[in-house]
C-alpha cells in the first residue's frame, strides 16, 4: 500500500460519505420528528435514482437536462412522502411505535413492485454528469470527477440543512419538535402539517441521495434495503435526531471501509487476513462499538419520553376454559391434518414452515412482549440453531436426532454473548444493536467458505430415516412447535416471567424489590435465543440445506411483523400473526409476480383495521361485549376490601 493509493481510496471514501450522509439526514429528520422508524426510507432512495433515470430519459443528459432531472426526482420523491405520511402514516400515529414501523415495511413492499412494474427486474444504467464525465490525476492516481462533486454536495446539503434548522421559524419548529412533539401541540402548532413537511423533507434527501447516485450505479430494486441497513447504522452512530452527528458518522463509516479496502490483506501470528472483506460489515462493526461505549450516539442525547404513549398493558391471566378448548381443537384438527395428504400432498409442507414460523415468531414475542425489548435482529438466533444442527449434521457427524436437539444450545451460546451487551441499551438503540451482531453473525457465515459453505450454504442436510416421509417431520415438527409454545407460556406465568414484566413495567421499583432487571432481561435473551435456534434446526432439516438468508435482516423483519401483525401484547398474537403472515407469503407468491405489492397492502389493510393486531383487536371487541354482560370473560366478579392485605395481596 502507497500513500497515493491509501489517499485516493479515502477520497473514493469522502464521496461514498456525501451520499450516505444525504440519505441518513432524511432519516434523523423523520424519526426525531415523527418518532417513526421509517423502513420505507431505503425505497425512497431507490424510487430517486429510478426517476432520475426516466427524467434523464425525457430531457437529455446533456447541459442542464441532467441536474434538473436530479432535482425534480428529488421533488417527486418528496411528493410521494408526503402522500404516504398523509394517506397512511396520519392515521396511526396514536397506535403503538412499532405498528407504524410495520405499516411503513407494508409501504416497503408495495413500492418494490410499484417499481418492478415501471422499470422492469433488469439494472438500468444511466447517462454520466455532463462535464464530469472525466477524471483527475492526484498523486499520480486517477480519481473521477463526480467523486469530486459529490465530495463537495455533501456539506453544501449540510450547510443548507443547518441554515434552514437554524434560522428560519419552520426549522426552529422542528427542533422543538424533536425535542418535545406534544409540547408544540399543546402550543397551537399544527402537529400533522408540521409531520407531513417533515416527512416530505425527509423523503427529498433520500431521493437526491438516489438521484446523484445514477452516474455511479446502475438502478437495481435491492437497493432499498442496502441504503436502509446504511442509514439506520449512519443515524444510530451519529445520535438520533442529530444532523451534524449523521454527517459525522458518515464520513467514519466511509472513511473506514475505504481504509479497509486500501490496505487489504495483512498478516497477523502467521495468519493472513483481508481486512476486504470486512466492508460488508464495517458499519455495523462501528455501530456495536459505539451503542456500547456511547449508547446515545456520536452527537445524540437521550430520547425525550413522549407523553403520548399507549395504556399500560392489563396483566396476564391464565387463558379461560373457552381459549383452553379451542386450542385443544386446533391442535387436534393438527394432527388430523396428514389425513388429507392424499389429495392435498402440498399441506404439510406449508404446516411445516407456518409451525417453524409460529415457533420463531413466539421466540421473538417472549423479548418483546413481556420483555420490552425490541429487536431487529432475532435471525442471528435461527441462522445460529439452522447452521449448528448442519455442522453438527455433516462435519462433527452426529445423528440427525443428536443434531436437532444439540442446535439450540449454539444458539443460547450466541444469545448470552450479544445479550449481555444488548440488556444494557432500550428502545431504538437496543433493537440496532441486536441488527449489528446479526449482521456480524451473517456476514461470519457469509465468507467462511471452508466452514459455512459460504454463499453457496451447504446442502445434503436431511433427516433420519423414519422421519423421511413429509408426514413423519411434520408431526415432529408439530410436537416441538406445541412444546416450544408450551413451555414458552409456562416461563411467562413463573416467577422468572413475573420478574420480567416487572423489569418492563416499572425498572426502578422492580430493582427497589430486589430484582435485578438486567440479569433477568439477559436470561430472557438466552431463552428466546435457543427456541429460536430450535425453530432454525427444524427449517434446516425441513429443506435439506441452509444459506445466508436464512441470517438475513428480512427474515428478521418478517419476524417482527409476525409479532406485530398478532398483536404483541397478547400471548396468541405471535401464533396467529406467523400463521396468517406465512400463510399469505405463500399463497400470494404462488399466484403472480407482484406479490409483494398485494402482501403488503394485505398488511396495511390488517394495520389500518387492526391497529392493536388481530388478537389484540379480537380481545377488545370481546372485552366490550362482556364489558356489557358486567364481567370479564371467564371469570366472576370479585370484591376485595382494602381491610384485608392478605385478600389484597392475593387480588393482586
Amino acid at each position: 500500500m502507497t500513500f497515493s493509493s491509501l489517499f485516493v481510496q479515502m477520497l473514493n471514501g469522502l464521496a461514498d460519505a456525501s451520499a450516505m450522509f444525504m440519505v441518513a439526514a432524511g432519516l434523523s429528520l423523520i424519526f426525531g420528528v415523527t418518532r417513526i422508524v421509517n423502513f420505507a426510507h431505503g425505497s425512497f432512495y431507490m424510487f430517486g435514482i429510478y426517476i432520475a433515470y426516466t427524467i434523464v430519459g425525457m430531457m437529455g443528459g446533456t447541459g442542464l437536462g441532467f441536474w434538473a432531472s436530479v432535482v425534480l426526482a428529488a421533488l417527486a420523491v418528496a411528493l410521494i412522502g408526503a402522500l404516504i405520511e398523509i394517506l397512511v402514516l396520519r392515521r396511526i400515529y396514536h397506535a403503538p411505535e412499532l405498528f407504524q414501523l410495520l405499516a411503513t415495511f407494508a409501504v416497503v413492499l408495495v413500492l418494490k413492485d410499484v417499481a418492478l412494474y415501471i422499470w422492469g427486474a433488469e439494472d438500468l444504467f444511466g447517462p454520466r454528469a455532463p462535464g464530469l464525465t472525466g477524471s483527475v490525476e492526484i498523486l499520480g492516481r486517477r480519481v473521477p470527477q463526480y467523486d469530486l462533486a459529490l465530495i463537495c454536495i455533501g456539506p453544501l446539503v449540510l450547510g443548507l440543512l443547518w441554515l434552514a434548522l437554524t434560522r428560519t421559524r419552520w426549522g426552529k419548529l422542528i427542533r422543538a419538535a424533536t425535542q418535545d412533539r406534544e409540547m408544540v401541540g399543546a402550543l397551537g402548532i399544527n402537529q400533522a402539517w408540521l409531520f407531513t413537511g417533515v416527512f416530505a423533507l425527509g423523503s427529498f434527501l433520500a431521493g437526491l441521495g438516489g438521484a446523484l447516485q445514477g452516474p455511479r450505479m446502475p438502478a437495481n430494486l435491492a437497493m432499498d434495503l442496502e441504503a436502509i441497513g446504511s442509514a439506520f447504522v449512519v443515524v444510530v452512530v451519529g445520535g438520533m435526531g442529530s444532523i451534524p452527528g449523521a454527517f459525522l458518522a458518515a464520513l467514519l463509516i466511509a472513511e473506514i471501509k475505504a481504509l479497509c479496502i486500501a490496505i487489504g490483506q495483512v498478516e497477523l501470528f502467521g495468519m493472513v487476513f483481508s481486512l476486504s472483506k470486512l466492508t460488508l460489515v464495517a458499519e455495523f462493526l462501528v455501530m456495536a462499538f459505539i451503542l456500547v461505549v456511547r449508547p446515545w450516539g456520536l452527537l445524540g442525547k437521550p430520547l425525550a419520553l413522549s407523553r403520548n404513549v399507549s395504556g399500560v398493558e392489563d396483566p396476564l391471566r391464565p387463558t379461560s376454559k373457552a381459549v383452553r378448548a379451542l386450542f385443544i381443537v386446533v391442535i387436534a384438527a393438527l394432527v388430523a391434518v396428514p389425513l388429507l395428504a392424499a389429495a392435498f400432498p402440498y399441506l404439510t409442507v406449508l404446516l411445516v414452515e407456518i409451525l417453524v414460523a409460529v415457533l420463531f415468531a413466539a421466540s421473538l414475542h417472549f423479548i418483546m412482549g413481556p420483555g420490552g425489548m425490541h429487536s431487529f435482529g432475532h435471525a442471528a438466533y435461527f441462522g445460529l440453531g439452522a447452521y449448528g444442527a448442519a455442522l453438527l449434521f455433516k462435519s462433527v457427524g452426529l445423528p440427525m436426532e443428536a443434531a436437532l436437539m444439540l442446535a439450540p444450545l449454539v444458539a443460547a451460546i450466541g444469545a448470552l454473548v450479544f445479550g449481555w451487551f444488548c440488556v444494557r441499551l432500550s428502545g431504538v438503540y437496543l433493537a440496532m444493536l441486536t441488527l449489528a451482531f446479526a449482521q456480524i453473525v451473517w456476514s461470519i457465515i457469509y465468507q467462511w467458505d471452508a466452514f459455512t459453505g459460504g454463499s453457496n450454504g451447504l446442502v445434503g442436510i436431511w433427516p433420519a430415516a423414519w422421519l423421511s416421509s413429509p408426514v413423519a417431520y411434520y408431526y415432529l415438527t408439530l410436537v416441538m412447535c406445541v412444546a416450544g409454545v408450551w413451555l414458552l407460556r409456562r416461563a411467562l406465568f413463573s416467577p422468572f416471567g413475573y420478574a420480567m414484566r416487572a423489569g418492563r413495567d416499572s425498572p426502578l421499583r422492580a430493582d427497589s424489590i430486589g430484582i435485578d432487571v438486567k440479569q433477568v432481561q439477559w436470561m430472557a435473551f438466552v431463552v428466546a435465543g435457543m427456541f429460536c435456534g430450535l425453530a432454525g434446526s427444524l427449517f434446516a432439516f425441513s429443506k435439506g440445506s441452509i444459506s445466508p438468508e436464512a441470517i438475513s435482516v428480512s427474515r428478521s423483519i418478517d419476524g417482527l411483523v409476525m409479532v406485530l401483525l398478532g398483536g404483541v401484547q397478547t400471548l396468541a398474537g405471535p401464533i396467529v400473526g406467523a400463521s396468517v403472515f406465512t400463510w399469505l407469503h405463500d399463497t400470494i407468491a404462488r399466484e403472480t409476480e407482484y406479490w409483494r405489492a398485494i402482501l403488503g397492502l394485505a398488511v396495511l389493510a390488517l394495520v389500518l383495521a387492526f391497529p392493536l393486531g388481530i388478537v389484540g383487536f379480537l380481545r377488545t371487541v370481546f372485552q366490550r361485549g362482556d364489558k356489557h354482560d358486567g364481567g370479564t370473560p371467564g371469570t366472576k366478579p370479585v370484591t376485595v376490601t382494602v381491610t384485608d392485605p392478605a385478600a389484597l395481596r392475593e387480588a393482586v
